[in-house]
C-alpha cells in the first residue's frame, strides 16, 4: 500500500449527502474481483447520461477539464453510506484520489479507504463548503495540502483547518501498511506472548501425534 504523509493536489467538489456506494461503483460495473479495470464505472450513474453507450455528462465535475488530475474529493454527509462493497473503495483509488473531504463517513466505507490508502479527513460543514467554493474557482490554482503527520489541510487564504484521526488508521497510513502488516510489526511480541503461554497452559498447544 502506498503510503501517506503529505500530499498537495486538485480538489474536485462534489457536495451531496448521502453518497452511496452503488452510486459510487454501481453492482453492474463490477465485472471482476479484481482491484483493477473499475475506473470506468466510477460515478457511472452521474458520470454518463448513458451508462451503455458511455456518453458523457459534460455538467458532471469528474468530466470537466478544469478539475483534469484532481486527487482530492470533497463531498458532503454519510459519504461512503449503503452497503460495504470494497470496489467502491478501490474504484476511487484507481482513478486517483488519494483523501477524501467529508462531513462524515459510511462506518465501513471509512476503513476500507484506510486498507486501500484513502485518506478519509472528516470536517465540519463550514469547513467542507469554504473548502468546495475556493477551490471551484480556480481548480489547478487553489490546490489543497493535506498533512497526515500534522492532521490538517491548508487552503491558501481560508488558512489550515485540522481533523482528528484514530491513531491505528494514522499508523497505517503513514507507513503503507494494511492490518496485516501492523500485526506484523509486533510479531516478536506475539511470540514472546506464545512462547511464555504454551508454558503455562500447554494443553492449549498440543500438536498433531
Amino acid at each position: 500500500m502506498r503510503p501517506f504523509t503529505e500530499h498537495m493536489g486538485i480538489a474536485i467538489p462534489l457536495l451531496r449527502d448521502n453518497i452511496d456506494t452503488d452510486t459510487i461503483i454501481p453492482s453492474r460495473e463490477m465485472k471482476a474481483v479484481s482491484k483493477t479495470g473499475l475506473t470506468d464505472g466510477l460515478f457511472a450513474p452521474w458520470r454518463y447520461t448513458d451508462a451503455t453507450t458511455r456518453s458523457l455528462n459534460t455538467e458532471f465535475a469528474l468530466n470537466q477539464d478544469i478539475y483534469a488530475g484532481g486527487t482530492i474529493l470533497i463531498s458532503g454527509r454519510n459519504f461512503g453510506c449503503g452497503s460495504s462493497r470494497e470496489h467502491a473503495v478501490w474504484a476511487l483509488a484507481e482513478f486517483g484520489f488519494r483523501a477524501i473531504i467529508a462531513q462524515s463517513f459510511g462506518a465501513i466505507f471509512k476503513n476500507n479507504a484506510v486498507r486501500n490508502g484513502i485518506l478519509p479527513i472528516e470536517l465540519r460543514s463550514p469547513e467542507v463548503e469554504a473548502l468546495a467554493d475556493w477551490v471551484s474557482l480556480r481548480p489547478t490554482e487553489h490546490r489543497l495540502t493535506i498533512s497526515l503527520i500534522d492532521q490538517t489541510v491548508t487552503a491558501g487564504p481560508l488558512g489550515t483547518s485540522r481533523f482528528e484521526m484514530d491513531p491505528d488508521a494514522k499508523k497505517m497510513l503513514i507507513n503503507g501498511l494494511d492490518e496485516i502488516g501492523l500485526t506484523e510489526q509486533i510479531l516478536s511480541d506475539i511470540e514472546d506472548f506464545e512462547a511464555r503461554d504454551s508454558l503455562a497452559r500447554p494443553w492449549i498447544y498440543l500438536k498433531d501425534r
